[in-house]
Parts: C-alpha cells; sequence; structure tokens
C-alpha cells in the first residue's frame, strides 16, 4: 500500500540548507563534573507549538523530544527502541495486527499514572487535530473517519482500530501491511499527554486544547526533562523531572534558552563564554563564522559538522515540456546531470563546503537507511565532453529547450547555488535558460500542479525509513497535479517494489528500496546536487552534544566538565 502523506513543508521545505562530521560534541575526555550542570544556548525564532499533535518544525521537534516521551524512541544511531513499551510489539502473521505492551510505573512529571488508555487518548487526539502529522495514524482502521479528507465532512472522535484490552496493552488494526510503522511510532506525533490537563479535545470550546502547553504548570509530559519558565520570544527554562519513571535524567541540572538572538550575535556570546552550545533545534553559524572557524586550529576544536537527512537536486518535468517522458527527455536529463560538476556546487553555492557536501549516493540521504553509498550515482558523475555529445544528438539545434527556465526559491544560498548550474549548464552545454526565482509558496504551488519544467527540489527526512521518501515524493499515486511529486514521474516497477517493501520490516525491506533508487536514476530521475550538514559549536568542556542526522541528541547525555 502506497500512502500520500502531506505534511508539513516546515522540514520540506526550508530554502537553507539544514544539517559531515567533523567529530562529536565537545572535545574534553575527562569526566570530572563541574559543579555547576547548567547549559545555556539560544535559539533565533521562538517555538511554534509544542503540543505533540501540532508539532512540525525543526525547532518545536527539538524541545519536544526532550519533554515527551511514547511508546517508542530513537536512540543515538537511529535505532528504534522501547521506551514506555515494555519491549517490541507482538505483530500478527499477515502483519496487519500490533500488540503493545507497557511498561508499568511510567508517570507524567505530575504523578498522573500513564496507562494504555492514554495513549488511545492520545493518537486519538492527534488524528482528530488532523494536523502535520496526524497520518503517523494513517495506517490504523478507521482513520478516513476521525482524519477525512475534507474538512467540512463528519469526523468520528475515535480509530475504531485502536483497543485497549487491560491498562497496559494496547491492540492496534491497520487496515495493510505497514512495516515502516513501528518506526513512525517514535516520532514525536505518537508521544502520550496528559487528558486529565487537557480535557476534551472535541470540544471548540476547550482552550486548554490549545494553551495547556505554553504554560510550565500545564506542560505536563513524561520525558525526563519539563519546561519550568516561558517568556515568549524572549527565553525559555528546563529541568530535569525528580524521579522520571525512566532513571536518571543525567548530569544536568538546567537547561537555559535565550529566545530571539542571531546567528551572528550567538556566535559572539558563544566566544565570549556566554553560550555553551549552539546549534541545537536547527540553528547554525553563518558561513563566514562556519569558514572562520575552519581556518582556525584552536576555534575548528570547538566546530562539529554532521550529515543531516536532507537532499536537494535538480528536478525535471515528466509531464510536459523538453524533458517529459521516461525515454523521451532521459538523454536531455542525463546530459543536464553530467553538465554539473558538483565539487564547483559545493564550493561557489554552499561556501566553500560549509553548508552541504556533493550528492553523490542516490536520493535519499547519506546517514540514513537507503543511501547507496559514497560515488554510486551515476548521474552525479561530471564529463562535460561526455554530456555535452549527448545532449547535441538529443537536441541539435537547440529547439527542445527554447524558452527554458529553472523555478526555485529565492534566498541567498539558493540564488548562489542555481546561479552556479545556470553558468555551468551555460559553460559545459551552450544552453542557456532564464532563472525563474519565487518565494517558497509560489515554488511549491507551481511544482505540485506540474508546471515546473525545470526546478529546485528537496526532501528534509521525518525519520529514517525510505517509505518516508517513496511514498511522499515518487509513487504514481503522488505524480497527479496537487501531489508532491513535482517531477510527475510514474513508474510502475518503482512503485511495485516500494508496495511490497512498504509492508515488510525494514531489514528486509531496504535492498527493495535500494533497487527502486537504481531505476530511478537508470531512468535519469534527476541531476542530484547536495546533502545538508548541521553544525554545532561546542566548547571543549561540553560533553554529550551533538547531532545523529535527524534529531539532536538528548539532553540525558550531556555534562558540563570541570573547565
Amino acid at each position: 500500500m502506497s500512502r500520500i502523506r502531506f505534511r508539513a513543508l516546515a522540514l520540506a521545505g526550508i530554502g537553507a540548507f539544514v544539517a559531515f562530521a567533523c567529530g562529536g560534541g565537545g572535545g574534553s575526555t575527562g569526566q570530572d563534573l563541574a559543579s555547576e550542570q547548567t547549559l545555556h544556548t539560544t535559539i533565533k525564532d521562538d517555538i511554534g507549538t509544542l503540543d505533540p499533535g501540532h508539532v512540525s518544525s525543526g525547532v518545536d521537534i527539538s524541545f519536544t523530544q526532550q519533554i515527551f516521551s511514547g511508546l517508542y524512541k530513537f536512540d543515538q544511531n537511529l535505532k528504534v527502541v522501547p521506551d514506555i513499551a515494555s519491549g517490541m510489539p507482538d505483530v500478527s502473521s499477515d502483519g496487519k495486527t500490533y500488540t503493545f505492551h507497557l511498561r508499568k510505573g511510567a508517570k507524567f512529571w505530575n504523578g498522573d499514572p500513564i496507562t494504555s488508555k492514554d495513549f488511545l487518548y492520545s493518537w486519538n487526539r492527534t488524528t482528530y487535530l488532523a494536523d502535520a502529522y496526524s497520518t503517523v495514524f494513517q495506517p490504523v482502521v478507521g482513520y478516513s473517519a476521525v482524519a477525512p479528507d475534507d474538512p467540512k465532512a463528519p469526523k468520528a472522535k475515535t480509530l475504531e482500530g485502536l483497543t485497549a484490552p487491560d491498562d497496559y496493552t494496547i491492540k492496534a488494526q491497520l487496515t495493510d501491511p505497514a512495516g515502516y510503522w513501528l518506526t513512525e511510532l517514535a516520532l514525536w506525533t505518537a508521544n502520550v499527554v496528559d487528558q486529565k490537563v487537557i480535557g476534551d479535545y472535541t470540544d471548540k470550546n476547550n482552550q486548554a486544547n490549545d494553551v495547556w502547553w505554553t504554560k510550565p504548570e500545564t506542560a505536563v509530559g513524561s520525558g525526563p526533562f519539563k519546561m519550568t519558565q516561558r517568556t515568549a520570544k524572549q527565553s525559555m527554562e528546563f529541568k530535569p523531572v525528580d524521579g522520571w519513571w525512566g532513571g536518571s535524567p543525567g548530569s544536568l541540572t538546567d537547561i537555559k534558552v535565550d529566545i530571539g538572538v542571531d546567528e551572528v550575535s550567538a556566535v559572539k556570546k558563544f566566544e565570549s563564554g556566554g553560550y555553551d552550545i549552539y546549534g541545537f533545534a536547527n540553528q547554525s553559524p553563518s558561513v563566514d563564522d562556519i569558514l572562520r572557524y575552519k581556518g582556525d586550529p584552536t576555534k575548528k576544536k570547538l566546530l562539529h559538522i554532521y550529515p543531516s537527512a536532507r537532499s536537494s537536486w535538480l528536478g525535471f518535468n515528466f509531464q510536459q515540456g523538453p524533458f517529459k517522458g521516461i525515454a523521451e527527455g532521459h538523454d536531455g536529463r542525463e546530459s543536464f546531470a553530467h553538465a554539473i560538476d558538483r565539487a564547483q556546487v559545493v564550493d561557489i553555492g554552499c561556501g566553500k563546503g560549509a553548508t552541504c557536501t556533493a550528492a553523490n549516493g542516490g536520493l535519499i540521504a547519506k546517514g540514513l537507511k537507503g543511501y547507496l553509498g559514497d560515488n554510486t550515482d551515476p548521474l552525479a558523475k561530471f564529463d562535460a565532453a561526455a554530456a555535452k555529445a549527448e545532449y547535441q544528438k538529443w537536441d541539435p539545434n537547440g529547439a527542445k529547450v527554447a524558452g527554458l527556465k529553472l523555478s526555485y526559491n529565492t534566498n541567498a544560498v539558493n540564488d548562489t547555488l542555481y546561479g552556479n548550474v545556470q553558468s555551468q549548464i551555460r559553460a559545459n552545454l551552450g544552453v542557456s535558460f532564464a532563472l525563474d526565482p519565487s518565494d517558497f509558496p509560489s515554488l511549491i504551488k507551481k511544482r505540485n500542479a506540474k508546471q515546473a519544467l525545470m526546478f529546485r527540489d528537496s526532501w528534509g527526512a521525518d525519520y529514517d525509513h525510505p517509505q518516508d521518501w517513496f511514498d511522499n515524493l515518487w509513487n504514481c499515486a503522488q505524480a497527479k497535479p496537487g501531489g508532491q511529486n513535482s517531477a510527475g514521474y510514474c513508474s510502475k516497477p518503482v512503485d511495485d517494489l516500494v508496495q511490497k517493501a512498504d509492508t515488510q520490516p525494514i531489514d528486509q525491506a531496504v535492498p527493495a528500496y535500494k533497487q527502486a533508487q537504481q531505476l530511478m536514476i537508470k531512468d535519469a530521475f534527476d541531476a542530484p546536487l547536495t546533502y545538508g550538514t548541521q553544525t554545532y559549536l561546542s566548547q571543549t568542556y561540553v560533553s554529550g552534544s551533538g547531532y545523529n542526522s535527524l534529531y539532536d541528541y538528548s539532553w540525558t547525555g550531556y555534562k558540563i566538565l570541570k573547565h
């Protein structure tokens, strides 16, 4: 079963590049702790929400994961591990019935015990809210009744496929096998919230439904930390939960977050000792500061650059224009791909590699399951002579590309990067085309309508499973107008592989997803460009900070060492 997930574009479409590893956070190997275990950091823009039912932006996710918990979570290596669940689920032989067992003794920080009924409440509530990531529960029987496509349609209040046989057992009935669903259950969206605090989620007059997370006294979670102070657009503070059911929350006694500090000011304050880390919650130093740190032997020790789960590529329209048709436009797409020197793109478009690396291992970003491996994508090979010869055979008089434009969302990074792509193709193929910059919503509208003929395309993964890429971007259902398959690419062999892989456990499914990628490469689907990076600045006395291609490390592992 292929799924169509229209999630928020806060992660999928940011114009700048967000998250290669120069090392882990903290430069000291000693473990003598400082007497003061307060962590100071900052974010530029305020959070939008800490409500798991609404969270979608990278900034909000980073804090939500510290103060809430679910049945499962991701460890630092992106492996799904039990959290409130006592173990992995029992799955029926047909893959359609999941039985989860809860550990006893889990509770919210206010002392309310956590039972299976709290999870049913939380999952039903998230589905009913029908926000960006409610589709985590799309596989469950009854999803379309609780979150109908038509917002004016009557809504059921609960998912038919969810039951609680007892206080510590949850049963979920799926419409079809979904091998990826367990990975989705480790997302913040499936975290448990306290129904005693929030109340009736179907009551439009229930103000707690919207504001409960904004106040420390009602922002009740079951994670290792809790919010203890918040002044909107100014500051937040978090502390470990006393007697946390999960064990020790670690060494930190306080986390203080300034809000509204720009990246240049943040780096200056970091250098003066005012911040212990900078980069948490999708923040990043400026390109100039990253290059300055790279060039300074002392400062370089404080700089840590990690792969991020984002790929960017030059997309082509398969439905209309010069590149249409899997076979018909193949040589044109391939010649454009081979005419781009990725090393030059990274040097010029990404501040000498400060904000990205060359994409040469497939569409799925480096560090994630489904990555094909370094230098395995033939479309990323730069060969100007071969590219020009292939192009001239395909379009000997240049008629096919007359009037061609490259559509992208404008910002400083994209203007430089796509200007470089334009100049390279002009120099290496003799093809001139105009740039078509716009704001991001306009680009999305044009791409989804299948009106852009050549365009910037990009994806930032939600979780470490290839299904997140294929079912959102590259299946035939999404190729229709309105879908997120911007290219309008439709391949039955690819769909067949993905539909089977979607039903399988991840270890069985990855080879099929890789094969599907290789078929797309054979079809010259794209011109791969870059993988994103996430930069951290971390003082030498901070141990345990870091990033795992998708998420920040938990504060439970942080330590402030003597300095």
